[in-house]
């Protein structure tokens, strides 16, 4: 597919560039304290994936793909975040969730706990624990919500809520005896106690019930039923206003509705190419259903919306999934502009980390980003444009990889694709949204978001300057 043809003409660059670069001479950092935040995290939305996704919306809607402005790219504010845990060089979500929820590098499997905590030995928790953004949020009488694709025990939103030394302990049946004579809990128990969490979307059934429960939707699977092995139903413990299928979240009236739980799977929910409409909703009438419902507070509101199988997608080596998780995701984002005031809230996008996806082999302009290199290797063979470091697209027949029909191509061959360590992206709009420019440790977003708020009072032992005359008196430091 060749390029347009106004493309070709050097004025349509030079007007084009005088246009961003009017847009930068004009722009004024808003200064104003910021009443919301909408925190939307891509869970291994790297560089590349983001390029990606960019070019498959475009030709999703019979563009060439490469030219198309995602929501994303027209946020003014653009910062990397180095990613690293304490521990290793490539973390996993939980350590990076706990950097940009808590504002705490800690170790890899660990979740809202700092890195004095040593995974899976329960007895390293106590005492190490902190606290997100979310509770920060809570604090200061604002509305608090998660809203994910995956399970809503998964690592990224667990942070938010949980303190573990072991991501994994969805239920009490992944904790080991001598965890629970230590005194630890598992992640799902926490989601009900420690915060008061209005809004909470996602799947994760299983977790909440007794052992042996059958799954409303799946009653004949047996993996789907409950794992609970304490007894306790932590769907009934909750608020009234609970909901697993999409009739009645649909029913859901925002306006008369401040607390709701809807689990729409028994662990992740469906990928959106899987998805069945009528059946689980989307991510977007998701992010739309809790930002309804938490705006209502005259104090404002703290969401954290996620899109938790781009992540899984890319473990599978599957970057068709991934791809199209992500301009779901960018939907997502569309959607919660539309419904909020750019003047009043900070919305911030990035990712946790990326993996180990690359972009190659020169493909035409408008050829598919799904699709094979123009190319041909120096054994006569094709290869993919969208190619993993590692993974299960990896079959070696007569001395080649040639798997690219379930999987993408990959140089070495694991059962699941690993993380990548390379900086992400962070985008911001909105107030104080000019914090998270320039190149900064992961756990400093948390830390900006919270100034922005005036919800980080509590953070500093010396507060950064300005934040008295900004956000008023200083109250007593809170424990984490």
């Amino acid at each position: 597919c060749l390029s347009p043809d106004e493309e070709k003409d050097p004025e349509f660059w030079r007007s084009q560039a005088r246009s961003s670069l009017q847009s930068a001479l004009d722009r004024q950092p808003n200064t104003n304290v910021a009443k919301n935040i909408v925190f939307f995290l891509g869970d291994g939305m790297g560089i590349t994936t983001y390029t990606a996704a960019r070019i498959l919306k475009g030709q999703l809607q019979n563009q060439t793909g490469e030219e198309t402005v995602m929501t994303m790219d027209t946020f003014p504010y653009v910062g990397l975040a180095k990613t690293y845990s304490v521990d290793f060089t490539i973390p996993d979500s939980a350590a990076t969730a706990t950097a940009y929820l808590c504002g705490v590098k800690t170790n890899m499997n660990i979740v809202g706990v700092s890195a004095a905590g040593r995974n899976t030995v329960c007895n390293t928790q106590s005492g190490n624990e902190v606290t997100s953004i979310l509770k920060w949020a809570k604090d200061a009488g604002k509305s608090v919500g998660i809203v994910t694709t995956t399970r809503v025990q998964h690592a990224t939103p667990a942070a938010a809520y949980a303190h573990s030394v072991s991501r994994s302990w969805y239920s009490d049946a992944d904790l080991p005896d001598s965890a629970k004579t230590d005194g630890c809990t598992d992640i799902a128990s926490q989601l009900i106690k420690n915060i008061d969490i209005d809004v909470i979307i996602g799947g994760g059934r299983k977790y909440m019930t007794p052992k042996g429960t059958q799954d409303p939707e799946y009653p004949w699977d047996y993996s789907s039923r409950g794992q609970r092995t304490d007894g306790r139903d932590l769907i009934k413990e909750w608020q009234t206003n609970y909901v697993w299928d999409k009739t009645n979240f649909d029913a859901v009236d925002p306006e008369t509705t401040d607390y709701l739980m809807a689990l729409f799977e028994p662990g992740d929910l469906q990928f959106e190419e899987d998805r069945e409409p009528s059946m689980e909703p989307s991510i977007v009438e998701t992010t739309e259903k809790a930002i309804r419902i938490l705006r209502k507070n005259p104090n404002g509101f703290f969401l954290l919306v996620e899109g938790g199988r781009i992540d899984q997608a890319h473990h599978d080596g599957r970057a068709y999934m991934a791809l199209h998780e992500t301009v779901a995701f960018d939907y997502a984002i569309e959607k919660a502009l539309e419904l909020t005031d750019e003047k009043e809230t900070l919305t911030v996008v990035m990712a946790d980390h990326s993996h180990p996806l690359t972009f190659n082999g020169f493909p035409f302009r408008g050829q598919s980003i799904l699709g094979k290199s123009p190319l041909w290797a120096t054994d006569l063979l094709p290869f993919t444009t969208l190619m993993y470091g590692n993974g299960p697209g990896h079959k070696i027949v007569n001395g080649r990889n040639v798997e690219f029909t379930k999987y993408d191509l990959s140089a070495a061959p694991l059962q699941s694709t690993t993380h990548s360590g390379e900086d992400v992206a962070v985008l911001a709009r909105g107030p104080m949204a000019h914090l998270l420019q320039g190149v900064f440790e992961q756990n400093y977003v948390a830390h900006a978001m919270g100034y922005a708020a005036c919800s980080s009072r509590n953070r500093f032992r010396d507060l950064p300057q300005g934040f008295r005359s900004r956000c008023g008196p200083v109250e007593l430091p809170l424990p984490g």
